[in-house]
């Protein structure tokens, strides 16, 4: 389905889907609302620390990338669904990468925040 929409008139509209998409996944995925509510939190404490520019840039991105990560998996769980609600080992290998998309981010957020805080950076 591609639009004929250039220019601006493009980009005004990809934010509407782009907000559309945000307040779906926040009304319909809790753990999407979860992950924001810790990313909002921690947001506040990655700006407060005593850290340099750098270090809160590596804090803040980990924050983002497990938000990234969870959408994704949601977009794929979405798509697996959509194409059939029979069980299916294909089915279920997509789903549980995705899963382990939002796994491995939380781990490189624990790591990031870890390393920072503890001062070994």
């Amino acid at each position: 389905m591609k639009s004929g929409d250039k220019g601006v008139k493009r980009i005004l509209k990809a934010f509407v889907y782009s907000t559309e998409g945000f307040l779906q996944s926040v009304k319909s995925e809790a753990a999407f609302r979860q992950e924001l509510a810790l990313c909002a939190v921690l947001l506040v404490v990655a700006l407060l620390l005593p850290v340099s520019i750098i270090e809160k840039l590596f804090l803040i991105s980990s924050l983002f990338l497990v938000l990234l990560m969870e959408l994704v998996n949601t977009a794929i769980e979405a798509v697996v669904d959509r194409v059939s609600n029979e069980i299916h080992p294909l089915s279920k290998k997509a789903k549980d990468v995705g899963s382990l998309l939002v796994l491995i981010s939380f781990i490189y957020l624990v790591f990031v925040w870890a390393v920072i805080i503890t001062g070994l950076f």
